[in-house]
């Protein structure tokens, strides 16, 4: 077992999964599931997301992930295990994707977790998002227009692949903790992917209200 606090990060796309694994992969790890838009975000929260500019929107995401990183940080520094559910990675991806031309350059001291990039088949995928009570909100729908946008922006981050097809929840979870992390911690990079705006770059949006402003 490692002698530091691991940090551990659940990417993809809707549907893959991390909402359900999130939690059970914080209990097997007697972790902190640490929610990445904070609670003083929410009210704020639900109102940019009714707005249509997207560099709006990631730069309030952006904040809520700072503030997060700073709980993390805390919980780590104590000893304490973190996982969430999504991290910066996804908010560079999606909002990239969706066509916004920020030039982001994330601060090298960054909490930098063990990330696992859920994927599924995309006809499983789309079962389990039509099987969902809640509707798509409207930014949700847009990411379903880039999928393959959102895939490409991915790319550069280090990540450790997992499958979740077929699988059931508790199948995704032992794959997932059978993932050799050793070697990595919650510094794991003091220059991480993504740091650099050429590694991500902005996305022409060319799809019909693929969220340009």
């Amino acid at each position: 077992m490692p002698d530091y606090p691991l940090f551990e990060s659940l990417e993809g796309l809707r549907g893959t999964g991390k909402s359900t694994i999130a939690p059970m992969l914080a209990e097997a790890r007697q972790a902190v599931l640490v929610p990445t838009v904070p609670p003083v975000f929410q009210p704020l929260r639900h109102e940019v997301d009714k707005r249509k500019n997207v560099e709006a929107r990631m730069c309030f995401y952006l904040s809520a992930l700072f503030t997060a990183a700073d709980e993390i940080r805390r919980h780590l520094t104590a000893g304490v295990p973190v996982v969430v559910e999504s991290y910066f990675a996804r908010c560079l991806a999606n909002h990239r994707a969706l066509g916004a031309g920020l030039g982001i350059t994330l601060p090298p001291a960054l909490p930098q977790p063990v990330t696992y990039h859920l994927v599924c088949a995309e006809d499983e995928r789309r079962l389990r998002l039509a099987a969902r009570d809640k509707p798509a909100s409207h930014w949700d729908a847009l990411v379903e227009t880039v999928t393959d946008r959102v895939t490409d922006a991915y790319a550069p981050f280090p990540m450790h692949r997992v499958d979740t097809t077929n699988l059931s929840p508790d199948e995704v979870l032992q794959a997932i903790v059978a993932t050799d992390t050793q070697g990595a911690h919650s510094r794991a990079d003091t220059e991480p992917v993504g740091a650099h705006p050429h590694l991500l770059p902005p996305v022409p949006c060319h799809a019909e209200g693929a969220g340009c402003p």
